[in-house]
């Protein structure tokens, strides 16, 4: 496991949910990828649920898709090249995320609406987000990662397994 894996474990599983997917992805990343204000989840914060609980694209994936602009716009200086570079990286997570999970949207990937009343009360309660959304954090955070260092816009640690976490879904 990873130090990023380990990262987003202590981040995510925290009793406390103080962070959702796209704030534990987000920061997570911004750690492995050298961001400045690595800690700052703020941009992500509405982000969780598939966008305000709405049940839209995967949290894990927005927070990322914010990592990979931040990146994207660091590491090229033409803003168009940019922009072009980050929907890439993006369109490859989603792709890898649709072909491991099954779906990019949260409503279907958890079977709650998390808007309705007392959903996402229920879907805490019940547990899976600890196994099922962890996945898929992991996946994504291992996934952009390496796609930033195939596109040479970072280099791996020290120790830091080069491959891509291949994560079993149940």
């Amino acid at each position: 496991m990873t130090d990023h894996v380990l990262r987003a474990r202590e981040l995510f599983l925290d009793d406390t949910n103080a962070y959702g997917c796209a704030e534990v992805t987000l920061i997570v990343l911004q750690e492995a990828l050298g961001l400045p204000d690595a800690g700052d989840s703020s941009p992500a914060m509405a982000l969780n649920g598939g966008i305000a609980y709405s049940g839209g694209t995967c949290g894990a994936i927005t927070g990322a898709a914010l990592a990979a602009g931040r990146l994207a716009g660091r590491c090229l200086a033409d803003h168009s090249e940019a922009k072009r570079e980050a929907r890439r990286l993006v369109q490859e997570l989603m792709t890898g995320f649709r072909a491991q999970f099954g779906s990019v949207d949260c409503r279907h990937l958890t079977g709650y609406d998390l808007d309705a009343p007392g959903q996402h009360e229920a879907f805490i309660a019940d547990g899976t987000w600890r196994v099922n959304c962890m996945r898929q954090i992991e996946y994504t955070v291992g996934r952009l990662t390496h796609l930033a260092r195939e596109a040479g816009w970072a280099s791996p640690p020290a120790g830091d397994s080069p491959t891509v976490p291949q994560v079993p879904v149940r």
